[in-house]
């Protein structure tokens, strides 16, 4: 090629090296300060595409497993108030055996009612007071229950359960009793042994439910760890790989740079032969 004056054919080449590799060095400093393998939608617009809906789905995950967690804590609130009802229907029937003797007379009877009264009113104190913020759980009015356990709108997201649990006592059928004798005290057995039963029925209610969200949790910890592990390697920058991209682009760059400051000097040469 002969000399040219006008045209730097050699500069030109060298210029477009140098934006080249500057592009390197930028989007592998860009990709290692970020974290992100797409650091442009140009980079992979695809992956960009797949990711970000990767993304949504993990999101709507972790709130569907908070859901479900807190779904689990009304559930154990409801079932911590049946366990103290429980209590309270065991020392019932305590007293109904102690009053059923006649190693006790009528006086330690009445003191014995006394005892079964303040207890079957905190029962129904206990019932209707057992709340999950303002909704109350143990006096039949907690009606049908909608949990979103999932990141879709679809109906298998969605565990529904009747909330039907009534501990009152009217309902369990202990607040008419009377331990004042012994005829009383041992009616008092049997109506406490039916509490018992109706209140286990609940509880095992509760129980299967709890037990069913408790899958449901492991089920979404599974979705959420594997899409997040599927989301990375799409977008997550290969560290390993940018700091190699970079050192390389820098030499490129500083060689860049020298040569087109030799290019730069190409015209001197021309001008030498005038």
């Amino acid at each position: 090629m002969g000399l040219r004056i006008n045209t730097n054919t050699a500069s030109i080449n060298a210029q477009r090296q140098l934006s080249k590799n500057q592009r390197r060095l930028e989007h592998a400093q860009s990709a290692l300060a970020s974290g992100s393998r797409i650091v442009n939608a140009a980079d992979d617009a695809a992956g960009l595409a797949i990711s970000q809906n990767i993304k949504g789905q993990v999101k709507g995950i972790r709130m569907a497993r908070s859901n479900a967690y807190n779904a689990q804590s009304l559930i154990q609130v409801s079932e911590g108030g049946l366990n103290e009802i429980n209590n309270i229907l065991i020392r019932l029937r305590e007293l109904g055996v102690q009053g059923a003797s006649d190693t006790v007379s009528n006086i330690e009877r009445e003191f014995l009612n006394q005892e079964a009264q303040q207890l079957i009113k905190e029962s129904e104190r206990i019932s209707q007071s057992t709340r999950f913020g303002n909704k109350q759980l143990l006096n039949g009015s907690g009606g049908e229950l909608e949990y979103h356990v999932g990141p879709f709108a679809g109906e298998e997201n969605i565990i529904r359960y009747e909330m039907n649990a009534d501990a009152t006592t009217g309902e369990l059928g202990i607040d008419g009793l009377d331990i004042t004798d012994k005829s009383g005290s041992r009616d008092t057995l049997s109506a406490v042994d039916s509490a018992i039963e109706k209140l286990s029925k609940m509880r095992a209610d509760f129980g299967a439910v709890q037990s069913r969200l408790q899958v449901t949790v492991s089920n979404l910890d599974i979705q959420n760890e594997n899409l997040s592990a599927a989301q990375s390697r799409i977008q997550d920058a290969d560290i390993a790989h940018e700091t190699s991209e970079l050192a390389s682009a820098s030499i490129l760059q500083s060689a860049a740079i020298g040569v087109l400051a030799s290019a730069n000097q190409n015209g001197q040469s021309a001008l030498r032969l005038i």
